[in-house]
């Protein structure tokens, strides 16, 4: 989670693509808000079951002078060692 974070803020949409599940994978790179700025990542919840994990978080920006808070659950898979980015469920982080 927190390295997507990370790809996210420093506007890596290779490694985004590279950690999407192929099942839920875009066709497209993600799109970059111009002149967003990242402020930070807090983790609330972090559920694991074997391979398969969710993650509940709240990330803050700015854009325009205006603060946003994008709070979700994410769900990923582990494959080959490797954990994916499922999906998530926009609003659900508490």
């Amino acid at each position: 989670m927190r390295s997507r974070y990370t790809a996210y803020v420093r506007e890596d949409a290779a490694y985004l693509l590279a950690t999407w599940h192929p099942s839920t994978r875009p066709t497209e790179p993600p799109a970059f808000e111009p002149g967003l700025r990242w402020l930070g990542l807090e983790v609330k919840r972090h559920m694991s079951a074997g391979d398969t994990a969710t993650v509940a978080f709240v990330a803050r920006s700015k854009l325009g002078g205006r603060a946003h808070r994008l709070q979700e659950t994410s769900r990923f898979v582990r494959e080959g060692g490797r954990w994916y980015y499922v999906d998530g469920d926009l609003g659900s982080a508490p």
